[in-house]
């Protein structure tokens, strides 16, 4: 642990998205502590420039909605649908390319033919029409993502299943009677931990990005506030009101970006090849 720490904080990109991330994060948690009012009242007059008024440094919206409390609100959303969403994602990609990639055959055949079918469509399309099928909400939102982002998990799994399933160790388990359970999940998963982490920290990104695109079609959830949804309801303002969109879109950017980084950084600090390469 020591040692992944080490070469972690060695890379400098990875330490700027770190910081950036967790001030993303502790906004989205103590939103509520630093905006007590709710993103969708009319606190204030509508349309005010950033930093005309000191009790809305980020301005107002076209209807007196302060547009911090909104970046505020919508770190937590679109935090929780990355996170969630990967994480489900992780768990059915994981559970399928393990099976494919143990137990070979037609298996294997039949894993793959699934997660190709899923490959074969747009993930933003697929998203979209199931969102519009089971009514846009958090729920539907989370499922969405989760649907169209497990299969190149799957496909990772399955290549690191058929390269240490012929390891000696796991030779040695099969010998000593363990069952296939128990080598799955105690032999061969805790060693392709490191590359499934990695996927994982940059499908956060790519879930918040597609999250944005559904907010903005129209397609979140309209009971909470979103960067999305921010700037798909202040597009017909664009001209005379342009922080409006601006300031959420800077807020998915520096999101997506530290979240890129800090992924580059696992990568590098798990990577022995990449590692030795940097000494």
């Amino acid at each position: 642990m020591k040692q992944f720490l080490k070469h972690f904080a060695k890379n400098r990109g990875a330490l700027f998205g770190s910081a950036i991330l967790l001030i993303v994060i502790l906004t989205g948690i103590f939103c509520s502590s630093l905006f007590e009012e709710s993103p969708w009242m009319m606190v204030g007059q509508p349309l005010l420039l950033p930093f005309q008024d000191s009790a809305f440094p980020l301005g107002t919206d076209m209807l007196g909605r302060d547009v911090a409390a909104g970046l505020a609100y919508g770190a937590r959303v679109s935090l929780m649908v990355g996170v969630i969403s990967t994480l489900v994602a992780v768990f059915v990609g994981v559970m399928i390319g393990a099976a494919a990639g143990y137990y070979g055959g037609w298996i294997d055949d039949a894993m793959m033919r699934f997660t190709e079918f899923f490959q074969t469509i747009p993930q933003l399309a697929m998203a979209v029409v199931l969102v519009a099928i089971l009514s846009p909400s958090i729920y539907s939102i989370v499922g969405a993502i989760a649907v169209v982002s497990w299969p190149p998990v799957a496909r990772l799994v399955r290549g690191e299943f058929l390269s240490l399933k012929q390891r000696e160790f796991v030779q040695a388990a099969v010998v000593i009677g363990q069952r296939p359970s128990q080598i799955i999940f105690t032999q061969i998963l805790p060693n392709a931990i490191s590359p499934i982490i990695v996927t994982a920290s940059l499908m956060i990104a790519t879930a918040i990005l597609t999250e944005s695109a559904l907010s903005f079609l129209g397609l979140g959830d309209r009971n909470m506030m979103s960067w999305g949804f921010m700037i798909g309801a202040s597009r017909t303002m664009l001209r005379e009101a342009p922080w409006m969109s601006v300031m959420p879109g800077i807020a998915i950017l520096l999101t997506v970006l530290a979240i890129n980084l800090i992924g580059e950084g696992l990568n590098d600090a798990m990577n022995p090849q990449l590692r030795k390469r940097g000494e």
